[in-house]
């Protein structure tokens, strides 16, 4: 079956950019001119996804907004004579059917992708997390090639240096040839990661994940974890690793949102060469 539906949580208070987060969505902060949730979409797109539900919170419908047609702007932009930045508003309305559910309480990721059960409908489907920017490729297309090619669950992987393995979900594989994944390991110490393959914020999923994520247990933080759901299905079902082309960017730090800007900057044709010049003036 093809993947046709994408989730993405947009409910966490993103406290590590606080106090701009108070106001102001994380996933709404600009990488140049675009806000990042823009860049998932496009991507999503890219991917061939159709359908996409955020699951927010009510202090975020400036992500919803974003995505509705504005007629009045679309009107003075005409006015204006401004076509570019007409074609730019109408082709992001045009891309995928949005729908939103909210998570009132944050209760965690596996708490956030269970509320999608219905909106999925017992379909294959895709999750991004709003933190991960994947530049290069279409890190979501090649997730999907994965399931298309053995029917699996799938996990987006990068290498990571060994010293940093305890920041992720470590994958341990099966098979190095296939990238049959063994198991998963969240955040190991570092002299105990079977791999430096780390989970990088994209998955597809059988439908099944949603009756282990009905059975997960809330850690004491008052959270129920995504990787407790994919460690019970690991043992019902197989999943792949799919090993990402593109470059990461962990844009839920500050210092990695830097670097996503700075990128992406060097690689926008209005900006690149103040940039280059700049990046001389001050290193």
């Amino acid at each position: 079956m093809k993947i046709r539906k994408l989730i993405i949580p947009v409910a966490g208070l993103g406290t590590r950019f606080f106090p701009i987060t108070k106001s102001i969505p994380k996933e709404m902060l600009p990488i140049v001119d675009k806000p990042t949730i823009q860049i998932l979409l496009e991507e999503a797109y890219e991917a061939g996804i159709e359908e996409i539900l955020f699951v927010t919170s009510p202090k975020k419908e400036s992500i919803i907004n974003h995505f509705k047609q504005d007629i009045e702007l679309e009107n003075k932009l005409i006015e204006k004579n401004k076509i570019e930045d007409l074609k730019k508003i109408q082709d992001l309305n045009k891309m995928i059917k949005i729908s939103s559910a909210y998570q009132e309480i944050p209760l965690g990721s596996g708490h956030a992708i269970n509320i999608g059960r219905n909106f999925i409908n017992n379909e294959p489907f895709a999750v991004m997390y709003g933190d991960d920017l994947i530049k290069g490729g279409c890190a979501l297309k090649e997730l999907i090639e994965v399931y298309e090619k053995y029917d699996c669950n799938v996990i987006g992987v990068k290498e990571v240096p060994y010293e940093e393995t305890n920041k992720y979900g470590i994958i341990s594989l099966a098979d190095n040839d296939s990238m049959e994944i063994k198991a998963l390991v969240e955040k190991p110490a570092i002299n105990e990661a079977p791999s430096n393959l780390a989970g990088l914020g994209r998955y597809i999923f059988k439908p099944e994940i949603f009756d282990e994520l009905d059975n997960i247990s809330l850690h004491e933080n008052n959270e129920y974890y995504l990787t407790d759901g994919i460690t019970a299905l690991m043992k019902k079902q197989k999943f792949y690793a799919a090993k990402l082309k593109g470059t990461y960017y962990d844009i839920g730090s500050k210092v990695g949102y830097i670097k996503a800007n700075i990128a992406y900057a060097l690689d926008n044709e209005e900006t690149k060469k103040e940039i280059k010049e700049y990046l001389k003036e001050i290193l």
